[in-house]
C-alpha cells in the first residue's frame, strides 16, 4: 500500500501531465491554423506550410507557437510583427525549394531480369 505522501506526489505528477497535454493540444491546434494561414497566402501544400512555419521560428529565434499565434491573429489585427513579416517570404521560398529539391532516393537495383 502506498502512503499519503506518495499519493499526493502521484496526484501532483498526474495533474502536471494533464496540464502539459492540454497545452500541447492548444499549441497543436494553433500551429495547424497557422499552417492554414501560410498555405492561404502562399499557395503551399500543408507539409510546405509546416516547413515554412518552422523556418520562420528558427530564423527569427521566436518560439514556434508564438510565430503561429501571430500568423493566426494576422487576419484580425491586419498586421504582423515586423520580424515575422520580413521572414515570411524567405520561409515560403525555402519551403518551395525544399519541396522541389530532388530526393536522395536510390532506385532498386536488380542484376537479373524478371
Amino acid at each position: 500500500m502506498i502512503g499519503r505522501d506518495e499519493q499526493t506526489d502521484q496526484l501532483r505528477a498526474l495533474q502536471e501531465e494533464v496540464g502539459q497535454l492540454r497545452q500541447a493540444l492548444v499549441s497543436h491546434a494553433l500551429i495547424d491554423q497557422a499552417i492554414g494561414v501560410v498555405m492561404t497566402v502562399s499557395g503551399l501544400r500543408p507539409e510546405q506550410g509546416w516547413d515554412a512555419l518552422r523556418h520562420m521560428s528558427q530564423h527569427t529565434n521566436i518560439k514556434l507557437r508564438e510565430v503561429a499565434r501571430c500568423l493566426v491573429e494576422w487576419p484580425t489585427r491586419g498586421r504582423l510583427p515586423e520580424v515575422i513579416r520580413r521572414s515570411l517570404p524567405a520561409a515560403v521560398d525555402h519551403a518551395r525549394a525544399t519541396a522541389d529539391a530532388p530526393r536522395n532516393v536510390r532506385e532498386p537495383h536488380c542484376d537479373h531480369p524478371a
